[in-house]
């Protein structure tokens, strides 16, 4: 427990001395095994700084009894910035997923600068974390800069912490965003997105947010001044509502969706151990959780929902992923209204935001009304900008991303449908509960990507295009390996657009992806979504190489 007293001795900072502070998950099993890939980045951090002629000030000690030295409260945040010098220079630095919510009070009011930083690794979420971050940042107003790297020896970070020492900001190359005000679409396609988009707006749509505000994520959650000029409204659903329809549904029903699942191919990683190892009957509650899921978004008119899952319902049932991963397929196990017995959604997606992310379930929504209109599939998901690596062998030479989520891709973005799907058991230290994902190998082919955010008070847009490229199995494991083997995987090329200009502007760690049918029309579909979003009231930036014809 910490005491009340502990942070609150605040003394001003001496010259050339920095602070360093870790902010990291609410859930202690995730911060004790993160923490020793903590302490030996930071360990090469201060090592950097050291070099330049710096002392490092931990902001927060190593706590015995938890045995970590992560902030893992908003609480302790609070108490933590008590006791800094708020005129001093600032690093949060992170190699696991963190709760922004912990720290953000104290960095909006803190005036020196502030440096956030993740080591360029797929062991933990760090990059992730830090993007999150960042994005809540942006939201909040809060003045930042940001760093990234293997060993903190590059030339890149060494230029850019030395940048920021000396004049407390880092500046990045973004040269590759163009605002969509300052271009000029081809006539068709801003005719086509304009005319979706007021349609859009004349219809209407529900969110269905299943509890707001998950993981600390707040640059996920859009305020409705913002949101209802779309068109969009929020249903504010509760996840004590989803367990109980979950526990009215009926054994044979789970059953028969599972074997609906089995019949088309799936496959399942059970065995016998719930603590470890996922088992049948988490299977068949997962079940239950998309059945349940689908008759409460027909109940209350949803046209796209979000379940939060990861605080509450963790401690009630097995992970959401499975079923996320369903609604957002437009073949699924079919959904009968306990009442009429018509099958719900029918030939239709239930478009699913991961981790009640609103900015990924309006764009989610948008896509999927935008490439229904368009002819094309439109299955679409978020992804974790998670990590990558340049790959030279098979026809590639070039940077491939890993983009991965937590199960939640729908199985038509996977080689071989749903005979290339496998459910495996979440990790025990974030799924006490268990649970399986729905993983896959994304199949090659020419996707949209795209980002809605919020920054300055108003809603933008970042689209570009990208190529989902085929590795070696070797190489598909290695990087699995190298992240979360349980999850679903992406491997994408982003057009026109490098490592470090992506890192310095994306504000999230989700990215939004829909494939189209070839890579013309998937410049054309993402030009016609810009024009759509632009008439909907968002700033929009197309990204990369987007072409204009």
């Amino acid at each position: 427990m910490i005491n009340g007293n502990r942070f609150m001795t605040k003394k001003p900072s001496k010259p050339k001395h920095v602070y360093l502070m870790s902010n990291g998950d609410l859930r202690l099993s995730a911060n004790q095994k993160c923490w020793p890939e903590q302490a030996r980045m930071e360990a090469v951090l201060g090592k950097a700084l050291r070099a330049k002629g710096w002392t490092v000030v931990r902001a927060h000690p190593f706590d015995k009894e938890k045995r970590h030295g992560f902030i893992d409260s908003q609480k302790m945040g609070m108490e933590v910035f008590r006791g800094l010098d708020p005129q001093a220079p600032l690093i949060v630095a992170e190699c696991v997923w963190q709760y922004s919510h912990h720290v953000l009070p104290g960095l909006f009011t803190h005036q020196g600068p502030i440096l956030t930083v993740a080591n360029w690794s797929g062991t933990w979420p760090g990059l992730v974390g830090m993007l999150n971050l960042n994005g809540s940042m942006t939201k909040a107003g809060i003045r930042y800069s940001t760093l990234w790297s293997e060993d903190f020896t590059d030339r890149f970070f060494e230029e850019g912490l030395r940048q920021w020492l000396e004049e407390g900001e880092v500046t990045h190359d973004q040269s590759h965003v163009k605002d969509l005000a300052l271009l000029k679409l081809p006539l068709a396609d801003e005719q086509t997105g304009r005319r979706a988009a007021r349609r859009f707006k004349e219809q209407k749509a529900i969110l269905g947010v299943f509890d707001e505000g998950c993981m600390g994520m707040f640059n996920a959650i859009i305020p409705d001044e913002l949101l209802h000029p779309t068109g969009v409204f929020k249903e504010r659903l509760s996840q004590s509502a989803l367990y109980a329809a979950m526990r009215q549904v009926s054994d044979a029903e789970a059953r028969e969706a599972l074997h609906w699942l089995l019949k088309k191919g799936m496959t399942f990683a059970w065995g016998q151990d719930e603590e470890t190892e996922l088992t049948e009957s988490q299977t068949l509650a997962q079940c239950k959780m998309y059945i349940a899921a689908v008759r409460i978004a027909d109940e209350f008119g949803c046209a796209a929902i979000g379940i939060q899952y990861q605080q509450g319902l963790k401690d009630l049932a097995p992970a959401s992923d499975l079923a996320e991963g369903l609604l957002n397929n437009v073949e699924r196990p079919p959904v009968k209204c306990r009442r009429s017995g018509r099958i719900l959604y029918s030939g239709e997606a239930v478009p699913h935001f991961n981790e009640v992310d609103e900015c990924a379930g309006l764009d989610g929504l948008v896509t999927n009304r935008l490439w229904r209109e368009l002819g094309f599939a439109p299955e679409n998901t978020l992804h974790d900008l998670r990590w990558g690596r340049h790959y030279k062998g098979n026809g590639l030479n070039d940077y491939v991303w890993v983009f991965l989520i937590s199960g939640a891709a729908p199985p038509a973005h996977f080689i071989g449908g749903y005979k290339g799907a496998r459910s495996e058991r979440q990790p025990p230290m974030y799924f006490r509960l268990g649970g399986g994902t729905l993983k896959g190998i994304s199949k090659p082919g020419h996707i949209v990507w795209s980002r809605v955010f919020v920054a300055n008070g108003k809603l933008h847009c970042d689209l570009g295009v990208a190529e989902v490229v085929k590795l070696p199995e070797s190489e598909t494991q290695r990087r699995w390996r190298e992240t979360t083997p349980q999850w679903p995987i992406m491997h994408a090329v982003l057009q026109g657009i490098s490592r470090d200009q992506m890192m310095a502007r994306h504000k999230s760690n989700h990215i939004q992806v829909a494939y189209a049918p070839n890579a013309r029309q998937a410049h054309r579909a993402c030009r016609i979504k810009a024009a759509m979003l632009a008439e909907l009231g968002l700033e929009v930036h197309l990204c990369g190489e987007v072409a204009m014809v």
